[in-house]
């Protein structure tokens, strides 16, 4: 028999809640009105009942919202030090080495490769572009490094290689959105604000998630990389220089001590708190820990950020240049960053997208001269993790956001102004170091000509289910309540862990 709800209860409780409605002030009617009413309804529905979320929440200590936090699984790495070149490299021409491709070389394209596809630049029927650089065994794995990256090539044996990546985008804003939010859209978290978010942080002083830029322009989306999207703002990534002001707007103004700053915001924190008592809004709390934050960032962000007490044979393993901005700076930023603490370190280095400029340089020499500012300084880092013993649980990961085509892109019809790579998100080359994942690995397949994945295709989201696992985190029930939906970094599309690439 099914069971009715009494209406003189319903009707007592609405009279009840519209008599707490006269006495509240306007703001509190407002931020009232939706949830009462909204509850009252729910209660004649559901009768009072309601089903608990299995989702994972992280719960951080009273008003500190970045408190470190137990992974509620075991955890191999402890922090991530992200390394994404904006642009997206092509694999063909540093990792993914495919000797018929250089058979192939300057013959017309098949039909069946460009059928039913999207491109961004190529037109009518395009030439195969062969690797052009020189390809090499290396390390006790024997993997193939083109000679662009000659420093990487005596670390292969601590990569784990995964050469068959796969997105969903193929212009550059969408598919960088892609692989750091896990959608193409913006307003949602980033890695790093996720997992801050679920892990907190080591280093009171410093953020949990702190963006370090090189190659002179910021990505395409901007911020949108680094935002925490529809969590508490306090786990967006916090911009650093290694140049200037390490952090902008957090220094005093000049006719302010510090000691007048500690009092102005004491001051200020117990009025949010007042505010937070009355209208328990959570974001109060938020506003409060940054304040106190930038306070103690104050004195934490320009000792971290100080490489000159770094010993002169580090500056020439990296190839740092103090007071510059660069990414070999960025580098050994990470590792101070790193070792201080900091759970998600994130360096972006634009510049990639190297499409070519005449028939005489395929790729244009762009590309050259990235592959030589980045080489050293991963090579070093990778390096100087390990002697310091903290490879091992920290997670180093290398990424672009798309891979690029076998087929050189025509878009100035047949004169061929541009002989380059277009756009291609059927396969791209991502590797990681450290944090447990196999080293001397590679997993995965591309076919005869690196288009597409012919063995164990990895999208997106399965990586951000990987890396969510290594840091102890199940994606399956990692999720924040937004819109009516628990959102997850996966996505509501299904996602799997890459088992094999866990040692």
């Amino acid at each position: 028999m099914k069971k009715t709800t009494n209406s003189s209860d319903t009707s007592h409780a609405a009279h009840a809640f519209c008599q707490k409605l006269a006495s509240d002030s306007r703001r509190q009617f407002l931020q009232n009105c939706t949830t009462g009413l909204g509850a009252l309804w729910l209660a004649s529905q559901t009768h009072g009942a309601a089903r608990a979320s299995e989702a994972f929440v992280p719960r951080h200590a009273d008003n500190n919202p970045l408190s470190a936090i137990e992974s509620p699984l075991p955890a191999k790495a402890k922090r991530v030090i992200y390394l994404h070149m904006i642009g997206a490299p092509s694999q063909l021409e540093l990792f993914d080495y495919k000797p018929d491709l250089e058979r192939l070389d300057g013959k017309p394209c098949p039909q069946s490769f460009l059928e039913g596809k999207r491109f961004a630049f190529i037109q009518g029927t395009p030439m195969m572009l062969g690797p052009q650089y020189k390809f090499s065994q290396h390390g006790q794995s024997g993997t193939w490094v083109s000679d662009r990256m000659p420093h990487l090539s005596e670390q292969v044996d601590d990569l784990c290689f995964i050469k068959t990546m796969q997105t969903d985008q193929f212009n550059h804003g969408p598919a960088q959105l892609m692989v750091h939010t896990g959608q193409a859209r913006m307003g949602y978290p980033s890695i790093g604000s996720w997992v801050t978010w679920g892990l907190g942080s080591e280093n009171e002083d410093l953020p949990g998630f702190m963006v370090l830029l090189s190659g002179g322009r910021q990505p395409r989306v901007g911020k949108a990389l680094w935002s925490s999207g529809f969590l508490p703002s306090v786990y967006q990534g916090v911009q650093c220089r290694s140049k200037g002001s390490p952090v902008l707007n957090i220094e005093n103004p000049g006719d302010i001590s510090r000691n007048q700053r500690r009092t102005m915001l004491d001051t200020l924190n117990r009025l949010n708190m007042e505010s937070h008592q009355t209208y328990g809004d959570p974001e109060t709390i938020t506003r409060i820990a940054q304040y106190e934050m930038a306070f103690r960032m104050q004195t934490a962000v320009p000792e971290v950020m100080d490489i000159n007490s770094e010993p002169q044979h580090i500056h020439d393993m990296y190839g740092t240049e103090p007071g510059q901005e660069s990414f070999a700076n960025n580098c050994l930023l990470a590792r101070r960053l790193a070792e201080r603490g900091v759970r998600f370190i994130q360096l972006f280095d634009w510049g990639w997208d190297s499409h070519g400029a005449d028939k005489n340089e395929a790729l244009n020499a762009g590309f050259k001269d990235k592959c030589k500012q980045v080489d050293q300084p991963i090579a070093a880092l990778l390096r100087d993790l390990k002697q310091r013993d903290m490879l091992k649980d920290t997670l180093v990961v290398w990424s672009g956001e798309f891979g690029r085509t076998p087929m050189q892109e025509n878009r100035g019809g047949t004169k061929m102004t541009y002989i380059g790579r277009d756009h291609n998100p059927g396969a791209f080359t991502l590797w990681m170091a450290g944090g447990g994942v196999k080293p001397g690995y590679s997993y995965g397949e591309t076919d005869d000509v690196g288009y597409t994945a012919a063995q164990n295709p990895v999208h997106v989201r399965d990586f951000h289910a990987t890396m969510q696992r290594l840091l102890g985190i199940d994606h399956n029930k990692f999720s924040y309540p937004f819109q009516g939906l628990d959102q997850k970094l996966t996505g509501v599309l299904p996602a799997k862990v890459i088992n094999d690439v866990i040692a």
